[in-house]
């Protein structure tokens, strides 16, 4: 079932959300309708805050970073983090052009370490401790900062802020044309 992405200006976006248990009721059908809502609005990830859950819990796919000559297979990923914790983000900052699709229709240049270590439980409550790189990492970098109520904006200059505020308010308020199910703020 697709469910609808909540939108910037929710207060759930700024939740630092809290872990589950593996008898976190219907977490299968849940993961389902995150990854079916996911690649419906053309996201490479999704945080359960926004589906209106206050839940360490996100979900990746890289694979339309296919369309990218320079990236292989190799580098896909479609993963489930669940009660995740970034331990380590290392190297040097590098820019990067990033959305989000509770705040479509902004795209901002965010400076991210190229390589991070977490620890994550898997779909399955089985634990992990992985490395990942580049646009992996960032990605993954995005979504955990959704678990812990941050977003790309808030990583942005004052100026910028300033720039798009009427933006991010209309946002909120549903003055938005997105091709996918939203739930606004106001």
């Amino acid at each position: 079932m697709i469910l609808p992405i909540v939108a910037v200006g929710s207060p759930i976006l700024r939740k630092k959300c809290v872990e589950i248990s593996p008898d976190h009721p219907e977490l299968e059908m849940l993961l389902d309708n995150m990854r079916e809502t996911m690649h419906e609005a053309h996201g490479v990830g999704l945080a359960a805050p926004q589906i209106n859950k206050a839940i360490r819990l996100f979900l990746i796919d890289t694979t339309p970073f296919l369309d990218d000559e320079e990236t292989t297979e190799e580098v896909i990923v479609k993963q489930a983090f669940i009660n995740a914790k970034i331990l380590e983000e290392t190297g040097e900052e590098w820019d990067f052009n990033e959305g989000c699709l509770s705040i479509p229709d902004v795209r901002e240049d965010i400076s991210r370490k190229p390589s991070i270590t977490i620890e994550y439980m898997d779909e399955n409550f089985e634990k992990h401790t992985d490395t990942y790189d580049g646009l992996t990492a960032r990605v993954i970098q995005h979504e955990y900062d959704h678990i812990e109520g941050i977003l790309f904006t808030d990583k942005i200059s004052a100026l910028r802020k300033r720039m798009i505020k009427g933006k991010l308010l209309d946002i909120s308020k549903g003055k938005v044309n997105v091709a996918y199910k939203m739930r606004f703020a106001r």
